[in-house]
């Protein structure tokens, strides 16, 4: 499902990652009372009364300094603007309103977005500082110190209220999100494109045009889809313009918001290091994923082909090894409905649930076939497993002791339940706890 985007964006050393870092409840960006810091958009997953949202942190917005990483800040805080749906325009209430704020506000009424002016270091003996910022027209001023930790509750409940309905409330929630990846001119547009059955996305052949990630809905077989195109993710040694390398960042987002990604593998490359960086993105955001491999009609075959390239993907993509695979042309149209059929099975898939009885009959069973490891004497005992969530699915383990559960007794655990039940195209996640430990 798609977050809304919260955008902290202002003049360099305002505070805007230590009030980033504050919301998230972790320390992400880096914070140093150094001008220009924080140079790349950092995008992390909030929540506050129910209601989640993306909040990205950007570098300060420096209109006088035309120097390489000044203008390159800047250009990432234009596009997080641009992306955003609420803008948090932070100023500094010890120095108070500064030539360069103004500067920044001529911007922000040019996005015709909605912003929230906070106030940041502000404490009791310097409430009044806020009045002076009213001038910047964005209507009341919202004090906090984030090094306090004063004001950001208020500061939150404007945010949540300003942002509208939640993302559980949003028309997009019936769709699945699915996301499309890969290197760049792997096919993505082209996909999106022969999916829709209109040109909604640019195509050529010249690598990484496609530089937004474009949200299109689509209806198929009575279910509902969002497709996201996304920018190609290209190595970091060849994202040399700042835009291409803010695509990246748009890309990983796109991922971690959706529900399914389709890795679009180019068959005349082969699986490249590429690949596998992009699908490892997949697999640590915990997402269903599905394997296309596009332009199968430019391979010379024989009777073995497909199964060779399919034990290459295997082999290249281990970790990957319960993502289907699907070999297409986008050009000739083989099989891109299908592409959809099984993105459905996977979505499905991503969120079953099985109930708890026939879990530990399961996990007795393999026990059985298989004891559990010992060391030095002491066996691994295993009182109870329980499912405790879904996207992806995550199941609890009761055990006696955490350090004799080996990864492959794991890995063996995690066969068998998904020889059973499937899983096909979703990653599951162990955790493991020892008995009497906190469940929390």
């Amino acid at each position: 499902m798609s977050l809304p985007i919260v955008a902290v964006v202002g003049r360099p050393n305002v505070g805007k990652s230590s009030f980033f870092n504050r919301v998230i409840g972790g320390k992400i960006s880096i914070v140093e009372d150094v001008p220009g810091v924080t140079r790349d958009r950092i995008y992390a997953e909030a929540e506050w009364t129910g209601k989640k949202f993306a909040l990205v942190d950007t570098g300060g917005i420096d209109e006088k300094n035309d120097d390489y990483i000044a203008a390159r800040m800047r250009e990432q805080a234009l596009i997080a603007m641009d992306m955003a749906d609420l803008i948090l325009f932070m100023v500094d209430g010890k120095e108070g309103m500064t030539a360069a704020d103004a500067e920044v506000a001529v911007i922000l009424r040019q996005t015709r977005k909605p912003v929230v002016l906070i106030v940041n270091k502000v404490d009791g003996r310097s409430a009044d500082a806020v009045y002076e910022f009213y001038e910047l027209g964005f209507g009341d001023p919202v004090p906090v110190s984030s090094a306090n930790m004063t004001g950001l509750g208020d500061a939150l409940d404007i945010i949540v209220a300003g942002l509208g309905a939640s993302d559980e409330e949003r028309e997009d929630d019936a769709a699945i999100r699915l996301a499309i990846i890969g290197k760049p001119n792997a096919g993505k547009s082209s996909f999106v494109n022969a999916i829709v059955g209109e040109d909604r996305v640019i195509v050529s052949d010249v690598a990484g045009t496609t530089r937004d990630s474009v949200d299109t809905p689509f209806e198929y077989d009575g279910e509902k889809y969002v497709l996201v195109d996304t920018a190609g993710i290209r190595r970091r040694s060849k994202v040399t313009e700042a835009v291409e390398r803010y695509s990246v960042i748009r890309a990983i987002g796109a991922i971690e918001r959706s529900d399914v990604s389709v890795l679009m593998i180019d068959a005349t490359d082969g699986v490249t290091e590429q690949d596998k960086k992009i699908a490892g993105i997949v697999r640590e955001a915990g997402k269903g994923i599905v394997i296309a491999v596009n332009k199968w009609d430019l391979i010379e075959k024989d009777g073995k082909t497909m199964d060779k390239f399919r034990e290459e993907v295997r082999t290249e993509l281990s970790f990957l090894s319960y993502a289907p695979d699907i070999f297409i042309s986008v050009k000739e149209g083989q099989r891109l409905r299908k592409v959809l059929s099984v993105v459905h099975t996977v979505y499905q898939n991503c969120q079953l649930r099985i109930p708890t009885a026939p879990l530990n009959s399961l996990i007795q069973d393999a026990m059985a076939m298989k004891p559990p490891p010992s060391d030095k004497g002491k066996r691994l005992k295993i009182y109870y497993v329980t499912q405790v969530g879904v996207k992806p699915p995550v199941f609890a383990f009761k055990i006696n002791q955490r350090s004799l559960m080996h990864f492959s007794y794991a890995r063996y655990l995690e066969n068998k339940i998904r020889k059973i039940y499937g899983f096909e195209g979703t990653p599951v996640s162990f955790v493991f706890r020892e008995k009497g430990e906190n469940e929390a």
